[in-house]
């Protein structure tokens, strides 16, 4: 079977398509005194308030066992949350990782004690967590990173760097992928995973400002940070296994479609106005609703496949690739349709409001990463490639 056979038509069954009206009305009183210029950084934006009030409603960690204070639910229930909170613009960064990710890779290869320990604070919106993969020279090569983690005594003996970590300065953990053993030359040999308290002695964290003047991402710096035993998630040397596992839940979910999402309802709202309208702009609309339509319908067929306890890389990799292609165009698109109105003269149009233009220019400025986030283009071109036989 072909991996684009292997996505059939799938249904959000009744029960978690029920949570779609409860959440929907509790964003719209949370979320609706922000600007759409604020909403459109969503699942980049940053509310631990917000994280808490969520977790008090049993909105974080839903797939996770209720032994461990989850929801114990299917990935169907937190895909409908998702949705829900990436339309809304609902600044949901805070968690975001602890519960996509590191939430189900402790629940999968972690101790007992470690589900004890962090699954439960995790769910109540405490425990926030960012991803420790790509390094220097290392980011789309991820398997010649060279943070090591050196066994000793006392456990493990951290040093190195990380880059692109997004919300470090504001997290208390990080899952990073390090070498146990071996050189960088080696590849996927001597990889493990590790759970870094940052808050350790040699732990430095420096936020790196972008274009759009956010400061998400951040550098890490690691020097003879004494890391307990009980650190290694999973076992040692199957690191490389793991983040593959892990990237799968990273790159399938609604976030690989709708980060213009905001821009794009606000632009729309405008075009159904007497000003806004426009043949152009309402071919535009068409286009990004056909093309959105069938990604939705692949992205949940591939929470079907993470439901059923699969891996779904080579699905996940289409997903995302395709996804964020159609998420760089809305902002690219909606730039031409706007400044193209008016004269030769006066290129755009004086009614185009402010704040919409607002959250273009955001918009604009984020989205060349869009496609590097999760995986460049061109490593996951390279994997589609693989699983369709085409080299």
């Amino acid at each position: 079977m072909s991996v684009l056979e292997s996505l059939s038509p799938t249904r959000i069954p009744a029960e978690d398509e029920a949570l779609r009206a409860e959440v929907r009305a509790f964003l719209a009183e949370t979320v609706r005194e922000l600007p759409p210029h604020v909403r459109a950084r969503s699942w980049g934006g940053y509310s631990a308030e917000l994280s808490r009030s969520l977790g008090a409603k049993g909105w974080i960690g839903v797939t996770l066992p209720k032994e461990y204070g989850g929801g114990g639910r299917s990935a169907f229930a937190r895909y409908v949350l998702v949705e829900e909170y990436l339309s809304a613009g609902a600044p949901v960064g805070s968690h975001w990782i602890a519960d996509r990710q590191s939430g189900p890779l402790i629940l999968k290869y972690g101790t007992e004690a470690q589900k004890r320990f962090y699954l439960p604070r995790i769910c109540r919106g405490e425990a926030f967590f960012c991803i420790g993969m790509s390094e220097p020279n290392a980011g789309s090569d991820l398997a010649s990173v060279k943070t090591r983690a050196v066994p000793n005594e006392k456990g493990f003996l951290l040093n190195g760097q990380k880059i692109w970590t997004t919300n470090a300065h504001h997290c208390q953990y990080m899952i990073a992928l390090v070498r146990v053993s071996g050189e960088a030359s080696d590849r996927h040999k001597g990889l493990s995973q590790v759970i870094v308290d940052l808050s350790l002695p040699g732990v430095t964290v420096r936020p790196i400002t972008d274009l759009s003047g956010d400061a998400h991402f951040c550098e890490v710096f690691f020097e003879d940070v004494q890391l307990a035993p009980d650190a290694l998630i999973g076992q040692e040397g199957q690191g490389w296994e793991q983040v593959t596992a892990e990237l799968a839940f990273e790159r399938s979910g609604p976030e690989r479609l709708f980060s213009s999402l905001v821009l794009f309802d606000e632009w729309l709202a405008w075009v159904r106005t007497p000003q806004g309208r426009s043949e152009s702009a309402l071919c535009l609309a068409g286009r990004v609703f056909t093309e959105l339509a069938p990604l939705r319908a692949m992205s949940v067929a591939v929470q079907e496949k993470l439901t059923r306890g699969e891996s779904p890389t080579i699905e996940a990799a289409l997903v995302k690739e395709l996804g964020t292609t159609l998420e760089q165009l809305i902002p690219a698109a909606i730039a031409d349709d706007l400044f193209g109105r008016g004269s030769p003269d006066s290129p755009g149009s004086a009614d185009v409001p402010l704040e919409l233009l607002r959250t273009l220019n955001y918009t604009i400025e984020v989205a060349p990463s869009f496609s590097l986030r999760g995986g460049t283009r061109d490593i996951l071109r390279g994997m589609i490639a693989r699983g369709l036989g085409l080299r």
